[in-house]
């Protein structure tokens, strides 16, 4: 592994000194010139307190701040030449940090013929419609047979786009939420999708039938979400202050079925189970979920989360053009409401 001796400082007029390398603005430009090499990027803080996992991220665009946040807890950051493994620890102006980007290990995934229902493809970027039980990528109890597994078998140039585990994963859906997902076929499409869902221009449309009837007829769920504190599984309402990520939801009844209601779910951000913690916040849990949900039968077998991914738009990353896909709602979802349909004509 090579080691780039590298002090950056910011002059007053927005340029940076690298030393020993060229002079480059804004100062991520010095740093993610780096990034590629997986090596080590020393610099000094130049700008005052900040909670050193969003120093990193700010400081390193091409770095996502959950990656930061796992190159500290596995120790591969140093804070004044002593190894930090807490990313909530405050960088004070001067302080010396190094983060060392470990190389990435051999893929050792197994391409798998397994069907995807494809509803958009080019030579960038591949739109899926996700079937309920498919993982998106290997985890822990989940090896193989997930749908990375599944792209490596239709897209043999995919491995190591965007990571080594999860070659072409611009964002995910749950096991047992279905619809469209996005899948990078090249590094600038996920580098322009993922741009894209930060600063939410990609729109993402879901449909989920929950309990209850919501007095309003729309509405907007500002409430951060975080791992919960005590079954690390879960996700729930936590404070910013506590861990927690902003999430913001925005929702609309289509249709009153009873007690049970439709609502178009449409994400201003992408947490971990964001919808689901949400509607259960307002007191009307996704039916079938569960995990957030009270478990009630509702007389169809569902293989999970009545929650499915409708619609996506977003910006081709080649042409600059708008591209809308729908997906179909799976069957069980499809029978759950007519199930509720007759139910409340009875």
């Amino acid at each position: 592994m090579t080691e780039f001796n590298l002090q950056i400082q910011e002059n007053s007029d927005g340029s940076v000194n690298a030393k020993g390398e060229h002079l480059s603005t804004p100062l991520e430009d010095a740093a993610s010139s780096l990034l590629p090499f997986k090596d080590t990027i020393h610099c000094v803080n130049t700008k005052g307190n900040d909670r050193l996992d969003r120093y990193l991220s700010q400081e390193l665009p091409d770095l996502s701040r959950s990656r930061i946040q796992q190159l500290i807890e596995q120790g591969n950051v140093q804070l004044n030449d002593k190894v930090c493994t807490s990313k909530k620890i405050n960088v004070k102006l001067g302080d010396r940090i190094t983060l060392e980007i470990p190389e990435a290990q051999p893929l050792e995934l197994l391409a798998e013929d397994i069907p995807l229902d494809i509803l958009y493809e080019d030579d960038q970027l591949l739109i899926l419609n996700k079937p309920a039980g498919l993982v998106v990528h290997p985890a822990p109890g989940h090896p193989d047979g997930t749908l990375v597994n599944a792209l490596l078998a239709h897209c043999p140039n995919l491995p190591g786009i965007g990571g080594v585990q999860r070659p072409g994963i611009v964002h995910r859906l749950d096991k047992d939420t279905t619809g469209a997902i996005a899948i990078a076929k090249t590094e600038v499409a996920h580098h322009h999708l993922q741009a894209q869902l930060k600063a939410k221009t990609a729109r993402r449309e879901y449909l989920g039938v929950v309990y209850g009837a919501p007095k309003a007829e729309s509405g907007r769920i500002d409430l951060p979400i975080g791992r919960h504190p005590q079954d690390r599984k879960k996700m729930a309402i936590m404070p910013v202050e506590q861990g927690g990520r902003a999430a913001v939801t925005h929702w609309q009844v289509l249709e009153r079925l009873g007690n049970f209601t439709l609502i178009h779910f449409q994400l201003e951000t992408g947490r971990t189970h964001q919808i689901r913690v949400h509607s259960a916040k307002m007191g009307h849990p996704i039916v079938g979920d569960p995990v957030y949900s009270s478990g009630h039968s509702v007389g169809v077998n569902l293989p999970g989360q009545a929650l499915h991914a409708w619609r996506l738009k977003l910006q081709h990353p080649v042409s600059g053009e708008l591209i809308e896909v729908t997906a179909n709602p799976p069957s069980h979802f499809t029978k759950l409401l007519e199930m509720l349909k007759r139910r409340t004509t009875l």
